[in-house]
């Protein structure tokens, strides 16, 4: 590891090798495993940063290709760096916009040199490369940074997952080489689809340049859960030695949980706040559906076990009066409230395998919260 960054590992679960961890990073520690909240565009949508430090977040992400398109890197490297341009003191993560240049984009070309792509917003063409990504990241200034990858889909072919593969670790060494920043660390991403062979070779090539962490994406993109959770038991045995392991783009209870189990350290997930803008909230007895009609004369919190700022203050019948007279405001409390449930999860996950119990509070879990469909 660099000299800005280091990863303690305080204890191992017994029973199911689940691990608990310090991540010290330049803008503070981070308490292991976490949930990381999503502010795409340089904020959490519709949460103050006070609130999030208030629900407990440590770390919250941002969007290399978002914040690419508008307002430019190069603005906010002016800004002093995402942490000043928005208001947050604790550490970052950027993506490297690879997800999004494949997902979003109407029309892309992908070579060996890069992608070419249009923009979302105005039609503009441009190319994201290994080297104009790290760029990008570099201005952006976050803590944790991630390699240009590419994200190959579920049901591509075998031949297909190989040849994103293969690309995925070409541009890995063309990011370590035109990296510049000492205070950045850049996780190298495990690719190869859900073929195991693929799995464990991209593993094996990541692990070399792997100095701070290493990250795991191109899962829960469509697949059966139970087939993420056996790539991450597959790959389990594998991974460097005394690194941070993260998990992209995994947020749901049920999935932090089993991969917990499975000995992950980090995830993240925009689950909390766009269900939160649905109207839906995660509770200790389930989702409710705060919009629903039974809910227009109950008069008692959302969670009776959370301390959150809309459960200490507010009824789900208020809850559901601001969302059908389509209020901001409902979104807001229910965003505050489900990154809350998330991080209490976690900090009750922690204290678990302090405790070698990981699996009796798992099971608790399961029983209390239900269906997770």
């Amino acid at each position: 590891m660099s000299k800005y960054f280091s990863f303690e590992l305080q204890h191992i679960d017994k029973y199911t090798g689940a691990r608990a961890g310090v991540f010290h990073t330049p803008h503070g520690d981070i308490l292991t495993p976490v949930y990381m909240p999503v502010g795409t565009q340089a904020t959490v949508k519709g949460v103050y940063p006070r609130d999030l430090k208030e629900a407990g977040s440590s770390i919250i992400l941002s969007n290399t290709y978002h914040l690419y398109i508008r307002p430019g890197d190069e603005l906010v490297k002016k800004a002093g760096g995402l942490h000043k341009f928005m208001n947050w003191d604790g550490p970052i993560l950027t993506d490297s916009g690879g997800f999004q240049v494949f997902s979003l984009t109407k029309l892309n070309k992908i070579t060996d040199e890069g992608v070419q792509f249009s923009s979302h917003v105005d039609g503009s063409k441009h190319l994201f490369t290994p080297e104009k990504v790290m760029s990008i990241e570099e201005n952006l200034g976050a803590d944790i940074i991630m390699q240009f990858d590419q994200c190959s889909e579920y049901g591509y072919t075998h031949e297909q997952a190989r040849q994103a593969m293969e690309r995925t670790d070409s541009w890995l060494k063309r990011c370590v080489a035109a990296k510049t920043r000492d205070d950045q660390a850049l996780f190298p991403i495990i690719q190869g689809n859900f073929y195991d062979d693929l799995r464990l070779e991209s593993l094996k090539r990541a692990k070399q340049f792997a100095t701070d962490g290493i990250a795991i994406g191109g899962l829960s993109v469509g697949e059966p859960k139970q087939r993420m959770y056996e790539i991450l038991e597959l790959m389990r045995p594998y991974y460097p030695e005394g690194l941070p392991r993260y998990l992209m783009g995994v947020g749901s209870p049920d999935c932090l949980i089993e991969g917990v189990k499975r000995g992950v350290d980090m995830f993240d997930c925009v689950l909390a706040t766009r269900i939160a803008r649905n109207g839906t909230a995660f509770t200790s007895n389930g989702k409710v559906v705060a919009r629903n009609g039974k809910y227009r004369e109950d008069f008692s919190p959302l969670d009776e076990s959370c301390n959150c700022y809309c459960c200490k203050n507010y009824t789900k019948a208020y809850v559901r009066h601001l969302i059908n007279v389509n209020e901001m405001l409902s979104a807001m409390l229910l965003s505050v409230h489900n990154i809350t449930f998330l991080h209490k999860l976690m900090r009750n996950m922690r204290e678990a395998i302090f405790a070698d119990s990981l699996t009796d509070f798992a099971s608790e879990f399961y029983a209390q919260y239900g269906d997770f469909n």
